[in-house]
């Protein structure tokens, strides 16, 4: 899971509906934009997945502050 934002401040987050599921977070800006040529190939994977599942296996994002490290 990605937690830090590219500014450092916020993350885009899909949280599981279900407790056997993953959740993913990704970096963003305070808007929710996530910067896809950032990512890796497995992130941007990551990231198209949670957006096609939203309301099926995960929630609708939420951009959240980022928790330092």
């Amino acid at each position: 899971m990605a937690t830090s934002s590219a500014d450092g401040t916020y993350e885009l987050r899909f949280d599981a509906l279900f407790s056997n599921r993953r959740s993913y977070s990704f970096p963003c800006d305070g808007m929710g934009h996530v910067d896809l040529d950032s990512l890796s190939e497995r992130g941007r994977l990551n990231y198209l997945y949670a957006r096609a599942m939203m309301g099926v296996e995960v929630t609708w994002p939420a951009v959240r502050a980022s928790l330092p490290h």
